[in-house]
């Protein structure tokens, strides 16, 4: 039998406490080269700590974060990190927001402007290169900032809930495109969400994690056959899987007097 493959980022342990507040407690995961986890919780559950964490904007109390076996704990640039906010500048074209990373580093160069704009002409952004973000919708803006997460040229990818502002339409286009990409470039995905018919659409795992303090509940499968398209959402496979996660979420929530009602679906 072949041995399995060294873990992309291996989080190990990791602690962290703001004062006395204990926003993560032993966190342990380890995510595998080219797969698409989703981390999924109620507010307040250490996701956006977690993710911090893993970019190096935060240093933790105690822990690894391994990356390839490299410690990068503390150390910001390692890995793309995109935030529900597109967070584009305005003045900066459609081309000189994708090209940012590169122009804050080390300054955008000519290849770095002809790969941006590869990069957006593959994926149907080429009509709006010299656009102003201004000029954008909210689901193009959130396509460019992707696609600026992406010219980073990480392998490892954060995105924490990007869809989440978008209407329910324009959410579900972008979670079809998000997958096109990820299954073309082979990138690693981290991807925070609150919503269970999002986390099972696109992850092969789904790691529920649990409040105060945030740690790691459960790690939930996904074997739905990819590519999914949108049907795949009233299949019997997923509706067992939401299932179960939903009955995961409603025994916390009543063991710490939240009302059934609030339980996010």
């Amino acid at each position: 039998m072949a041995a399995e493959a060294p873990a992309k980022l291996s989080l190990q342990h990791l602690s962290h406490s703001f004062g006395t507040f204990r926003a993560l407690e032993d966190v342990n995961l380890d995510i595998k080269p080219g797969e698409f986890v989703c981390i999924l919780g109620a507010s307040g559950c250490g996701k956006s700590t977690l993710f911090n964490a893993v970019s190096g904007l935060l240093n933790v109390s105690s822990g690894k974060i391994l990356l390839d076996g490299r410690d990068i704990a503390g150390r910001p640039g390692e890995v793309g990190y995109m935030l529900q906010k597109d967070l584009l500048l305005p003045w900066r074209t459609v081309l000189g927001n994708i090209t940012l990373g590169a122009s804050l580093t080390r300054g955008a160069t000519k290849a770095d402007r002809a790969h941006a704009a590869e990069l957006a002409v593959h994926y149907g952004l080429g009509d709006y290169l010299r656009h102003f973000p201004r000029a954008l919708s909210g689901g193009m803006r959130q396509r460019v900032a992707l696609m600026r997460t992406i010219a980073a040229g990480r392998d490892l990818m954060l995105l924490d809930e990007p869809f989440g502002a978008l209407d329910s339409q324009t959410r579900i286009g972008m979670q079809q495109w998000l997958l096109q990409i990820w299954k073309e470039l082979s990138r690693t995905v981290m991807f925070v969400t609150h919503d269970v018919d999002e986390a099972i659409f696109l992850a092969d795992r789904i790691v529920v994690m649990l409040p105060k303090p945030g740690r790691v509940g459960w790690i939930v499968d996904v074997p739905i056959e990819r590519p999914r398209a949108m049907d795949c959402l009233t299949s019997p496979a997923f509706v067992a899987i939401k299932r179960e996660i939903m009955a995961m979420l409603y025994s916390q929530a009543t063991l710490h007097g939240v009302p059934a009602a609030m339980v996010s679906a």
